[in-house]
């Protein structure tokens, strides 16, 4: 979506750097954010430019109920606009094609288990009459509790055991539609026998194993190597095991999934015409089926690049939803079978952009400091002296020979340190001044057509270390399991040049806490435009679409747990626009603690015992031990990041 005229003026006064460009936000965000006239990142929830959100708002008032960053933000408003353009783009292509049918699509659990997602996914769905899915005991537990529509579905995917088959036979005897999708056909004299049971003919789905493969990331979640599905054998042998039983009405749905996070419109055509042709044999075979149900794989354009690329996807959702209704239409009609009804679990495409998480840099790693240029001193050693001449003669014309001669000599210092001939303050002025050369080639060759390899990774080695008070492995796991990319930018201050390029480091006691790949419109770049830190001032970063996955998959690596969270609803009756509906506190120190097993009221009797013996044997005075037990526990219902207020 363009953005409006005033999106690019600073208070009418200094026109906005193009940061749209550097961080490729209008092409990401779809229409969800902008650069305002403040030089900060604003949401709008439903792509409406008159109720446009600051975030950077959010962060003080945050800060003023006691929320200090990492602070994740749910835009409730832009969940629900997901549901609905889904659910209207099925809509229109059904009516575009002429097909006669309907679609009732499902929210996959999975993507995000928190109670507050999905009951808005299922508010917002209502009207459309959409559904849940659900791949365990808990997940089907709650989608049996919160569904209430006669007319939506509930779909049990993924292994089953008698308690999960139980408990989804329990919804069919309530007059909801649950489908168990069989993932084995072991399944199925199992489903069957509890049905027989418990009085009940069972929704049966199957799941085939195509031998179209995905592609991307999670392309081996589909093809005939699937975890997941029955064979073409496995088929026929659950149609002879159903008609055997006289209840060959009970399969009413074919199921496939092609993969995650699905980059390439080519592969969801392929998928779907070889599945729809298994729904049409079916179909044929006397089974009274009404549901093709085409499982996730509706991908995000994380870069915003509209690729084939693994973050990014070569397709609209019109062009997706169009693609599905065409091809199944195409096959129904040469097999001469009814047109089913069209089922999605489109999860990743609903969720991800609602959620986005602030982060706050504290303090950056640099290789080279200009406050901490070398002066030459009498006592130094001689090649100490030869990089001070580099320095001063340094030009244009001769940059490249100068930085290798740079290269050379402290290749050669190190080599005498390591031999007990070059002492640690030499040592020091020499590193000091190669990076202080390096910075300037790099300088030298800004603007250049054509840039030296080697100039191009001795930029990426200067970048910054961005300090980031966070978890990659709580907050955004996909980048560190999967190399994920997800869209990163400064929130604030983008109304100034970011002149600096960095990585972010996070605060785990890891050296895979970082971000080092960051999207970029035509390749993937290992730095991050950024805005050199101004002392005593927060600079914060956002993190984007990590609705889908992160929120729940986060693990609590050094004891990092969940952070503060805000969850905002549109409301023009405010003053602002927006209310902030729930303010949910972050894990606490004692929390982990007790969740790995700890216990703290132990803990705090053993540090009690301990300042006792410190008291008595005069190490300590009584009211500083007293003091000093009541920071430990007041520690452990801190929050478990790091506090600079």
């Amino acid at each position: 979506m363009p953005h409006s005229p005033d999106s690019i003026l600073n208070t009418g006064l200094e026109p906005i750097l193009d940061h749209t460009s550097s961080y490729n936000i209008h092409q990401w965000s779809e229409g969800y954010a902008k650069i305002n006239q403040h030089g900060h990142v604003a949401i709008l929830p439903t792509r409406d430019e008159k109720q446009a959100i600051d975030l950077m708002d959010l962060v003080a008032e945050g800060k003023e109920r006691g929320l200090r960053a990492p602070l994740l933000i749910r835009f409730q408003d832009l969940l629900r606009d997901r549901v609905r353009r889904i659910n209207e783009s099925f809509e229109n292509s059904i009516q575009e094609a002429g097909y006669k049918n309907v679609y009732r699509g499902v929210f996959p659990i999975k993507v995000n288990q928190l109670h507050e997602v999905v009951a808005e996914i299922v508010d917002a769905g209502r009207k459309y009459h959409f559904g849940l899915e659900a791949g365990s005991k808990p997940e089907m537990m709650a989608a049996l509790s919160v569904h209430d529509d006669p007319e939506s579905l509930i779909i049990g995917n993924g292994y089953k055991d008698f308690e999960f088959i139980r408990a989804a036979l329990l919804g069919v005897k309530l007059g909801k539609r649950v489908i168990l999708v069989i993932e084995k056909l072991e399944e199925l004299h199992q489903i069957l026998s509890i049905g027989e049971k418990m009085g009940v003919i069972p929704l049966i789905g199957a799941r085939v194993r195509l031998l179209s493969k995905g592609a991307g990331k999670w392309a081996t979640s589909g093809g005939e190597n699937a975890k997941f599905g029955l064979d073409t054998a496995e088929l026929v042998a659950m149609s002879d095991i159903l008609h055997a039983a006289n209840i060959p009405q009970a399969l009413k749905m074919l199921h496939y999934h092609v993969g995650s996070q699905v980059p390439d419109i080519s592969t969801i055509n392929r998928a779907t015409c070889e599945a729809t042709r298994f729904y049409a044999k079916l179909y044929q075979m006397g089974h009274a089926l009404e549901y093709i149900d085409v499982g996730g794989g509706l991908a995000i354009d994380y870069d915003g690049s509209r690729t084939s690329f693994d973050s990014s996807a070569n397709y609209s959702v019109h062009e997706y939803t169009r693609a599905l209704i065409y091809n199944i239409m195409e096959i129904c009609d040469a097999e001469k079978v009814p047109h089913p009804i069209v089922v999605s679990e489109s999860g990743r495409y609903i969720a991800a952009p609602h959620s986005v998480l602030i982060v706050e840099a504290f303090g950056a790693i640099e290789k080279a400091h200009a406050s901490a240029s070398v002066l030459p001193a009498a006592a130094d050693h001689k090649l100490v002296g030869e990089m001070l001449d580099i320095r001063t003669h340094l030009s244009q014309k001769r940059r490249q020979e100068y930085l290798h001669e740079a290269q050379q000599i402290r290749d050669q210092s190190q080599s005498m340190f390591e031999l007990g001939l070059l002492d640690l303050r030499s040592k020091a002025k020499i590193d000091a001044l190669y990076w202080e050369i390096a910075t300037k080639v790099v300088k030298l060759y800004e603007g250049v057509a054509y840039v030296p390899e080697e100039v191009k990774e001795l930029e990426i080695t200067l970048a910054s270390q961005l300090l980031c008070n966070f978890s990659v492995f709580q907050s955004i796991i996909d980048h560190w399991a999967l190399g994920q990319l997800f869209p990163i930018m400064p929130i604030h201050r983008l109304n100034e040049k970011a002149s600096c390029a960095g990585t972010l480091v996070d605060i785990t006691c890891d050296s895979d806490g970082k971000i080092a790949k960051f999207i970029d419109f035509q390749d993937v770049r290992q730095t991050l435009p950024i805005h050199p830190l101004v002392p005593n001032e927060p600079y914060y970063l956002g993190f984007f679409l990590t609705g889908a996955y992160q929120d729940i998959m986060g693990d609590l690596h050094n004891l990092f747990g969940r952070v503060h969270e805000m969850h905002i609803f549109l409301d023009e009756d405010e003053e602002e626009g927006y209310y902030i509906e729930e303010v949910i506190p972050g894990t606490t120190v004692g929390s982990v603690l007790n969740h790995t097993q700890w216990d703290t009221k132990a803990m705090v009797r053993r540090m009690k015992a301990q300042l006792d013996t410190a008291i008595k044997s005069d190490q300590l005075k009584p009211n500083e031990g007293m003091r000093l037990l009541s920071e430990y526990e007041r520690t452990l219902s801190s929050y478990t990041y790091l506090d600079f207020s």
